[in-house]
């Protein structure tokens, strides 16, 4: 069903728009399963269960941290992520460069913002990030490149709602795209829409989804 689902989404997605395959919780064989049927993007939300797979994976999977991330776990990702989802604070984004600077590497990261309307979620605010962006400390962390935004909808049913929370979003990407980016042809993802609202946010904008059930099944 693995590979199914996945032919699925390649013939359904648009050419411009990523798909991350959520495996957390999911074993390795199914990850082998995913990665046998050409998928090489793979999101996890836990540090160790993700150095867990790397270490006994294919080496030419790209890695997406896709979880709320502490500080102090960094270090054990740095060596080989691809792309960190969610920095939503400048002591993150400051440790992730230091971290990267001991890998010596430039790590890839989005910056996450709260559109939601629940308490759980993560995230700066618009004025937040312009802050972080014109500040002169943010200007000496080299080793890190803001390729975008995240962000994640509230949990409803409620179509409305999510899409005006991708609407939102967007308007940030745009701005922060005029205002801070604009010669920065690396600065292209906008990653939001999930199973049950990636076709919204497509249509809101989106340039990367992040697929778990629909390709894995339910969570274990």
């Amino acid at each position: 069903m693995i590979a199914a689902n996945l032919d699925k989404f390649r013939k359904e997605l648009p050419k411009h728009v990523v798909l991350v395959a959520v495996s957390k919780t999911k074993p390795v064989e199914d990850l082998q399963q995913a990665f046998d049927a050409g998928q090489r993007i793979f999101g996890e939300n836990k540090v160790q269960e993700m150095l867990a797979k790397w270490e006994v994976l294919p080496k030419d999977i790209e890695w997406h941290f896709i979880g709320h991330l502490q500080r102090n776990k960094v270090k054990y990702l740095a060596p080989f992520v691809s792309l960190i989802h969610g920095v939503e604070s400048f002591r993150l984004l400051k440790e992730i460069n230091k971290q990267a600077l001991k890998s010596n590497r430039i790590i890839d990261v989005l910056l996450q913002f709260y559109i939601a309307d629940e308490e759980t979620k993560f995230g700066l605010t618009a004025k937040e990030a312009d802050f972080l962006l014109c500040s002169e400390e943010f200007k000496i962390l080299n080793n890190i490149r803001i390729r975008g935004v995240m962000g994640m909808a509230t949990f409803t049913k409620d179509q409305e709602k999510i899409k005006g929370e991708f609407q939102k979003l967007k308007k940030i990407y745009d701005a922060l795209e005029e205002n801070h980016f604009s010669s920065d042809r690396n600065f292209d993802i906008i990653s939001m829409g999930m199973s049950g609202d990636y076709k919204t946010a497509i249509d809101e904008g989106s340039t990367m989804v992040r697929i778990g059930s629909s390709i894995f099944g339910t969570r274990n």
